[in-house]
């Protein structure tokens, strides 16, 4: 019997795990069904009874689930982290964001700049901004985006720049161009982590594609779709 995987993760790491389902599907005979959500709305789907095997977020809301008897103790592991980046239209000019100086130059400079506005990466930029001094002169230029599409907005034109996780800009190539990381005094990492659902209907299939998941042969897919390992 062709045993399907229930896979609920969050928009960030979508480019990064499509890369390795067929490679898991052909070596198991599994078939994986995925559903991707900004952060939050994973856990408050989960919490009102979407069926999962395997869920990929946050590690705070896999420790919430956890407590709450939706995934199943001891079953969380550390996936990784993605970095946050700024995103360009393909093709625009170089633009320098090596320094916090320079990071903020760009953003002071920017007409436009997308971002989630309910995601994990979404509220750190705009406590970034409050942090800097500069929220008041940035604030109205933002473009509030939904979940998973910043760096396409950015590549239609709909914003200048992009604020966003770097998997999702890498991603979206070749009509956007990752501009560069956030300044190292300002990068802050998203990690992941991934559970097993408590309720799982093969809960050894489930486990089977998170040991796949997190086997060094996924490293270098990984690290190329801009997923780090800690």
């Amino acid at each position: 019997m062709n045993q399907e995987i229930r896979l609920f993760g969050a928009i960030a790491v979508r480019p990064a795990i499509l890369a390795l389902i067929s490679q898991f599907e052909a070596a198991t005979g599994f078939t994986v069904a995925v559903k991707w959500e900004l952060n939050p709305t994973v856990k408050k789907q989960i919490e009102a009874g979407e069926p999962f095997d395997l869920v990929i977020i946050n590690p705070d809301l896999i420790e919430d689930l956890t407590a709450l008897g939706k995934i199943k103790a001891a079953s969380q592991v550390a996936f990784g982290r993605i970095a946050m980046g700024v995103a360009a239209k393909a093709g625009g000019r170089p633009l320098n964001i090596g320094s916090v100086e320079a990071f903020e130059h760009a953003l002071k400079s920017a007409r436009s700049i997308a971002y989630a506005s309910e995601g994990t990466s979404g509220g750190y930029f705009s406590s970034l901004l409050e942090r800097l001094g500069i929220a008041d002169e940035v604030k109205p230029k933002l473009v509030a985006v939904p979940g998973g599409q910043t760096a396409p907005a950015v590549g239609r034109g709909e914003a200048e720049l992009g604020v966003v996780p770097v998997t999702s800009i890498l991603a979206a190539a070749p009509e956007v161009m990752l501009v560069g990381q956030f300044p190292a005094e300002l990068q802050s990492y998203i990690d992941f982590a991934i559970g097993i659902s408590a309720d799982s209907r093969d809960a050894e299939a489930a486990k089977q594609l998170s040991e796949f998941l997190m086997s060094t042969a996924a490293d270098d897919i990984l690290a190329a779709k801009g997923l780090e390992r800690r």
